[in-house]
């Protein structure tokens, strides 16, 4: 990983440092038309959502001054969140930049721990203006919600446990935004296990990392609505974007239609409750998606030719919009 932002040293110490604030997800077994995929279950992590991960890890690094002053992110919602649970554990105030358009359930969840919620635009790139703005005025410290090497080594310590929990894993498939939990999973496991391919996932209305990597730096992509709210960023970050193109294997996107078949099918098969953004590593898995960017050699979501793991990456869903997913889900 010689040149890159985060080394695997850095996600083992990440680990060790969060070990008091993270859960250790568990990975379930389905099996499913004669093949074995896992379900690593980060829906279950506290603050139900992978982004605990990286948010404490950072939020553990910064000067006694710096948590005093206060901290301040901008999110769609699960990194606010756990930026949010992070802070009120270590005494800490947090504001939040959301979308005009977050769902009310993250919007609450932020709230209830203590952080002010600020709202501002539609996209990644207002809802960053308004926070480098507010970080300036009152002296906070911005806590990016994906695009920083202390984010990113957090989000790594979920492909450490992978390996532990499924080590003789042939695939992991893990839903891509900005690319921070893509980015970290990446570095830890081809770290560690080279022949495990990685196959990010993205929304086929935003498919920024597919367009970024065939350009070979990141692009932006117009904004787009879609029923993964977690996934929709324009661009890429930098940092993520230089370790995706080192160490992922393949992009797959997929439709709102298989998503939340993937909600449905995740409800049916193993009775968990995913929000779209977590439940699209799953259809990819299955091969509900379509491969828009892949290495040389690379092989179809069918032909993996051993056990596969999706990421589940959260479970912040409101009832009435999980009860609409699964009652109209169809698997493709």
């Amino acid at each position: 990983m010689s040149g890159l932002a985060v080394s695997l040293d850095d996600i083992r110490q990440a680990a060790a440092r969060i070990r008091p604030y993270a859960r250790v997800t568990p990975l379930l077994t389905i099996d499913e038309g004669g093949r074995s995929l896992g379900l690593k279950c980060e829906n279950l992590q506290r603050s139900g959502a992978f982004k605990i991960r990286g948010a404490a890890n950072m939020l553990l690094q910064l000067q006694p001054e710096e948590r005093q002053r206060g901290v301040i992110t901008f999110s769609s919602g699960n990194h606010g969140i756990a930026m949010s649970l992070a802070a009120s554990l270590l005494g800490c105030p947090a504001v939040v930049v959301m979308p005009t358009t977050a769902p009310a359930v993250k919007v609450e969840t932020a709230r209830r721990l203590g952080a002010e919620i600020i709202f501002e635009g539609t996209t990644t790139i207002e809802r960053k203006a308004r926070a480098d703005a507010e970080a300036a005025a009152r002296g906070l410290t911005i806590m990016p919600p994906f695009d920083h090497a202390w984010i990113i080594a957090g989000q790594g310590t979920l492909g450490l446990e992978i390996l532990e929990q499924a080590p003789d894993a042939a695939a992991v498939y893990v839903p891509s935004s900005g690319g921070g939990l893509l980015s970290g999973v990446a570095a830890a496991v081809k770290s560690l296990a080279p022949r495990v391919r990685l196959i990010g996932v993205e929304p086929a209305c935003t498919p920024r990392m597919t367009r970024s990597l065939a350009a070979g730096h990141p692009v932006t992509v117009p904004g787009a609505a879609g029923v993964a709210d977690g996934l929709l960023a324009v661009r890429p970050g930098d940092v993520t974007f230089a370790l995706i193109q080192a160490h992922v294997d393949e992009i797959v996107t997929l439709d709102d239609e298989a998503i939340i078949g993937g909600v449905g099918w995740i409800f049916d098969r193993a009775r968990l409750v995913a929000e779209p953004s977590g439940a699209a590593s799953v259809a990819a898995a299955l091969g509900w998606g379509t491969t828009t960017w892949s290495r040389e050699g690379a092989v179809g979501a069918r032909d993996i030719g051993g056990p596969a793991v999706a990421v589940i990456s959260g479970g912040n869903v409101e009832t009435a919009a999980f009860s609409t997913y699964i009652t109209s889900a169809r698997h493709p």
